[in-house]
């Protein structure tokens, strides 16, 4: 029986956006599944307090593009809809240090950073990587912490995917002779992270999947994976089922109806990001998928992050103008710093938002906050009555190479997670706090972090990894050098959590490398 597509790709995300255009370019047959809707730059919010148009919670009827998901020990922030987590993310594509290359379960399994220089080229040059070219309040802030730590000559713009023509112009495709859609210039408003609503920023609508839908692929935005089974037991010569292929079981996200559907394809690429994929396979485990690898879930970083937020009294300055991450530099050989912003008007993380304290337990930090508004109320009631928060306000978000992992396990509604090896991830890093406060200093503010960080000591992420890793064999990994999964014929792990070490900067740019290696590997159609 012939199957459907050749292809399922389940998220539309770094992995899925780059498989489905290269597999599209070798003949497939190519579905893309997308739990989140598709997205016109007119629609995106306007600021971040547009709730129902930002926040994903479905069961309130919120299907934005922004999702929070609170765990035991890590909060998580990632997007949702057709281009997957590009639609909300920074547009910052800095590449690892070698350490990451030399770490992790796939340490030795090939010399990674030769063999992905040209796959990052190729990411680099379809996410139309560029300097930016406009530093402002939030930057020069940050540049003068560095002047401070005498790290100066560290400094530097970030490498964003952003189009920086005459600001709000339109003008024919840019970037693949005119094959892409039409661009306008970048008008620094900051808004990246709400959604690009003036078509400056080059998300995968914009690059890989326009192009794929160009060359055949088909997108169904609005469903969701739930299961995915063999079609029948037959084997390959090597002993792996998955030859006939795979029955894919999808249903709506949208609706009060929920249909279901079920498709057959020869090849299943998972790219659903951590959340999505760990989850799905974790349930194909127990009883459709039951010879995938028990490391499914297991190498879970958090990229060692701290996010905190120094809310200034400095009323001429306006630090929500710029791109969302402008500059960064690295205050020591394992860790970077980068300046983020919102547009002006977002103002939601404040109600989040709570002086930066630290303490041993639950309790030592509830009693610190409880003093620390007693002592001082000010600098509280500055935060929650400010009009424009996202002007007043600069966001620090702190990075780390430093290794440590969790597990994520099957809970009752969702993931939960377990620790691993190495010390917790904690929202109490000593540097992060010293950067902070040095910040706090120059612009005359306080520091806040979010009510997760300051009560539990849970901090949040918006770059989680790994949890589908690859290692030399199914003892050590859930997928092979090449994203195939261990056991299974045409199965393909290619998003955030294949990422097998800690790169310490934001992934974005390594996932699409190392999905443009992985897709290299399959064989044109025949």
């Amino acid at each position: 029986m012939k199957n459907d597509y050749d292809y399922i790709i389940v998220g539309s995300g770094f992995g899925g956006s780059v498989s489905a255009l290269r597999l599209t370019e070798k003949g497939y047959n190519v579905l893309v599944i997308e739990k989140g809707r598709r997205w016109k730059s007119e629609e995106f919010p306007e600021t971040n307090w547009k709730l129902r148009k930002w926040l994903w919670l479905p069961p309130i009827r919120f299907r934005g593009i922004f999702k929070i998901t609170i765990m035991r020990h890590v909060g998580i922030l990632s997007g949702v809809g057709v281009g997957g987590g590009s639609l909300t993310y920074a547009n910052t594509l800095p590449r690892p240090r070698d350490a990451f290359f030399q770490s992790g379960s796939w340490a030795g399994l090939a010399e990674w950073k030769k063999e992905l220089e040209s796959h990052y080229a190729e990411a680099e040059r379809m996410l139309g990587a560029t300097e930016n070219p406009g530093l402002y309040d939030s930057d020069e802030a940050l540049r003068a912490v560095a002047v401070k730590l005498r790290k100066s000559k560290l400094f530097e713009p970030t490498r964003v995917s952003v189009f920086f023509g005459e600001p709000e112009q339109e003008v024919p495709d840019p970037y693949f002779n005119g094959e892409g859609p039409r661009r306008s210039g970048c008008n620094f408003c900051g808004g990246c992270m709400t959604g690009c609503r003036y078509d400056a920023k080059n998300s995968l609508d914009k690059n890989y999947l326009y192009l794929a839908e160009r060359g055949g692929a088909e997108i169904l935005p609005e469903k969701q994976v739930i299961r995915v089974a063999l079609v029948d037991n037959q084997k390959n010569s090597a002993g792996e089922p998955g030859e006939a292929g795979y029955k894919v079981l999808i249903k709506d996200t949208s609706g009060l109806i929920k249909r279901r559907k079920e498709l057959t394809a020869g090849g299943v690429i998972f790219s659903g990001g951590v959340l999505g994929t760990v989850r799905l396979l974790l349930d194909l485990k127990q009883r459709y998928l039951p010879g995938l690898s028990d490391q499914v879930g297991a190498d879970i970083r958090t990229n060692n992050e701290s996010l905190s937020t120094v809310h200034s009294s400095q009323k001429d300055k306006d630090f929500s103008k710029g791109l969302a991450i402008g500059s960064i530099f690295p205050p020591d050989e394992d860790s970077h710093i980068e300046a983020v912003r919102y547009g002006s008007g977002s103002g939601f993380w404040k109600l989040l938002g709570v002086p930066m304290v630290f303490g041993r337990s639950v309790l030592s930090r509830i009693l610190k906050l409880i003093w620390s508004f007693l002592s001082r109320p000010l600098p509280w009631l500055r935060l929650y009555a400010s009009r424009n928060f996202a002007k007043e306000s600069i966001i620090l978000l702190f990075m780390q190479h430093l290794d440590s992992t969790l597990r994520f396990k099957r809970g009752l509604l969702n993931l939960r997670s377990t620790l691993s090896s190495g010390p917790p991830p904690s929202a109490n890093i000593p540097l992060a706090r010293a950067l902070v406060e040095t910040t706090s200093v120059e612009v005359d503010g306080h520091p806040f972090v979010s009510t997760t960080e300051a009560i539990l000591g849970t901090p949040l992420t918006a770059h989680i990894l790994g949890g589908c890793v690859i290692g030399k064999d199914a003892s050590e990994g859930v997928i092979d050098p090449d994203h195939q999964v261990y056991g299974y014929k045409n199965l393909f792990v290619c998003d955030g959590s294949a990422i097998s070490a800690n790169p310490g900067v934001n992934p974005a740019l390594t996932i699409t490398a190392m999905t443009e290696r992985a897709m290299s590997k399959i064989p044109v159609k025949k």
